[in-house]
């Protein structure tokens, strides 16, 4: 069996982490699959890592980490996939916004069909969204509409944070280019470009309950867009000097 690690980046989420690692733990103990639960505190600014140093007390497999600096979420994953010990590693938010119970889905498909990934789907039969803000929606199948077309994959949920990893996949991504948002991108897209396997399954997205969210989709295109034109760069012009090895 693999290890399943854990990233959440945590930006000022006093009021969203307790529930979103309690509920994750219980999930992971319940289907008893080893684990590790890794928070990045991101520079928070209000109560995050008391409610961590709470938690640690209480949740045998969390660790945190506090990352000084830079700061912003693609700062926090990589600082998380940098701390990682597992076979295999997923990045979910600190909002509970994915559904643990999907990552144990995920993780039995990787077993099952022994693939390097598995990427999820709101959007492909059993998918769904939950208070999906309207303007967020549109401009999400947008964006995933025009990766589809400039990478040439049927994958329909590339902007999906949700994902998992073997770490040799993660290995073979490196470096890592985005430092934003658009770090979730980066790591699917350039799975797929290098030619690592993958499966889709289909998971759930539910608004969160508190606080506010730190993807400002007005400062995010032209980031994408970057990312994006790497990725095709690499596709069709790298001759094959980034593939996967076998």
């Amino acid at each position: 069996m693999l290890k399943l690690s854990v990233v959440i980046p945590a930006h000022n989420e006093e009021e969203s982490i307790t529930e979103t690692i309690q509920t994750l733990y219980d999930v992971m103990m319940k289907y008893k699959i080893d684990h590790e639960i890794i928070v990045v505190n991101d520079n928070s600014k209000d109560n995050t890592i008391q409610v961590l140093d709470r938690l640690k007390k209480e949740i045998h497999s969390l660790v945190y980490y506090n990352n000084e600096g830079p700061n912003g979420f693609g700062y926090a994953v990589q600082y998380g996939l940098g701390k990682f010990s597992g076979d295999c590693v997923a990045i979910m938010m600190a909002d509970l916004s994915d559904d643990p119970v999907d990552l144990v889905r995920f993780y039995h498909r990787m077993i099952e069909d022994n693939t390097d990934c598995v990427f999820g789907s709101r959007f492909i039969k059993g998918g769904k969204t939950i208070d999906y803000p309207l303007h967020k929606l549109i401009v999400n199948r947008l964006a995933n509409n025009i990766i589809r077309f400039v990478i040439g994959t049927k994958y329909n949920d590339a902007t999906n944070a949700f994902k998992l990893y073997k770490k040799e996949a993660i290995i073979g991504i490196k470096p890592f280019l985005a430092h934003h948002f658009n770090l979730t991108i980066e790591l699917s897209l350039k799975c797929i470009v290098r030619g690592y396997t993958y499966s889709v399954v289909p998971n759930s997205w539910r608004n969160r309950k508190t606080g506010v969210s730190k993807l400002k989709i007005r400062e995010m295109g032209s980031r994408y867009f970057f990312i994006l034109m790497y990725c095709f760069i690499e596709k069709f012009f790298s001759r094959g000097d980034f593939k996967k090895m076998n």
